[in-house]
């Protein structure tokens, strides 16, 4: 498929980010070019939850009813320290018409959101990748590997962590260049006596552990680690199962369908806008993966920047306005996760009975569940007034 010579709108990255915002720009009968450097999306499941809140927002543009019927529903979050239950966090009662944490590989998500953008008249072109942008007056032009070009009136950088749009657009990123803690990840075939309707996180001395059941009967593990070996095999996932997991009646790893390692990043670009570009997602914030809340805060993003982008350009000014103060909340909230998980041996006593507590008091318990949900309270002040 060709490039168009013109667009109102380029969206670089048809990530679950980007194919929201053009999904919402459809909705509005606006057409937008969403162009992405791979040849075909990727297969492995990356990201693997959607949330109530996210639920809430996607079902104002089609998505949310065809995810549910395609994901499994989680409807707890249990903390153990092995076979103790520390924190049991309910989801059943969220005021959603989701109840639930819909478990999903970000391949089944992305797909769910193509389909419905090609519902609407859209599609996604293939592969190009954005070498150059100039801005100016009327807008933007970007180049592409090859020599093409596109005039767009607006550029929207879902294109991840390492966007080429923030780059060239000189937004800067801010937060340490040098990432944090490693993490090894995977989903795997395991025996295993947990139950399949809930997450759970394990917490021990040597690191969080994430066991979270898929649709397909897979597992993904979760693990930080001292020093993730760059091809993970079983054994790697086997020997982090033994060590933290169930102790009484201990998972066996039967096989690995994916398996990968990465490392924390804390950050956050400066401003979502510059004159005819516009961040969101991984593009514009990165963080630890405690509570599932990346893709999730970049799907709110999207819908949110797609309303921006067809309410017109007095409303471009308030979506960055809003968006980035809650991306620092959802990275505070998320840094603070990982440091619970990853208390020092004297505070973890301290830490369990905190856990317990909370989870006795049913007010903390559903204002734990609401704050996983990812459901967003109004916009902040500044926020309502830039609009």
């Amino acid at each position: 498929m060709v490039l168009p010579e013109r667009t109102d709108v380029l969206v670089v990255g048809a990530g679950p980010t980007g194919l929201a915002v053009a999904t919402t720009l459809a909705g509005y009968g606006i057409a937008a070019t969403v162009v992405d450097r791979l040849a075909e999306p990727p297969v492995t499941s990356r990201a693997a939850v959607v949330h109530a809140g996210t639920l809430e927002v996607l079902d104002r543009i089609g998505v949310a009813a065809p995810l549910a019927t395609r994901g499994l529903h989680s409807v707890r979050f249990v903390v153990r320290d092995r076979d103790r239950v520390l924190a049991t966090v309910p989801f059943d009662r969220l005021p959603s018409r989701y109840p639930y944490a819909l478990l999903i590989s970000q391949a089944e998500t992305e797909a769910v959101l193509a389909d419905r953008l090609t519902a609407l008249g859209g599609r996604v072109l293939r592969p190009y990748e954005m070498t150059g942008l100039d801005l100016d007056g009327d807008g933007a032009v970007a180049r592409f590997a090859g020599g093409g070009t596109v005039r767009a009136r607006w550029v929207v950088g879902a294109d991840g962590m390492h966007s080429r749009v923030r780059e060239l657009a000189g937004i800067r990123f801010g937060g340490p260049a040098d990432p944090g803690e490693s993490f090894l990840l995977a989903d795997v075939r395991v025996e295993s006596a947990l139950p399949r309707d809930q997450v759970t996180l394990f917490l021990s001395r040597r690191g969080p552990l994430v066991w979270a059941p898929l649709p397909d009967g897979t597992v993904r593990l979760v693990a930080s680690v001292a020093d993730a070996p760059r091809e993970p095999q079983a054994r790697h996932f086997q020997a982090l199962l033994d060590e933290r997991g169930p102790a009484r009646r201990p998972d066996r790893v039967v096989e690995v369908a994916w398996a990968s390692r990465f490392r924390i990043h804390h950050r956050i670009a400066d401003s979502y806008r510059r004159g005819p570009v516009l961040l969101a997602g991984d593009a514009a914030h990165v963080h630890s993966p405690a509570g599932g809340q990346g893709m999730n805060l970049g799907l709110r993003d999207a819908v949110a920047l797609g309303d921006a982008l067809a309410a017109g350009p007095q409303a471009l000014d308030g979506y960055a306005a809003d968006r980035r103060p809650r991306a620092e909340e959802v990275l505070g909230f998320a840094a603070g996760l990982t440091r619970l998980a990853a208390a020092p041996p004297a505070l973890r006593p301290l830490r369990d009975l905190l856990l317990r507590t909370a989870s006795a008091l049913p007010p903390t318990r559903h204002r734990l569940a609401v704050r996983l949900a990812g459901f967003e309270p109004h916009p902040p002040p500044a926020a309502a007034s830039a609009g």
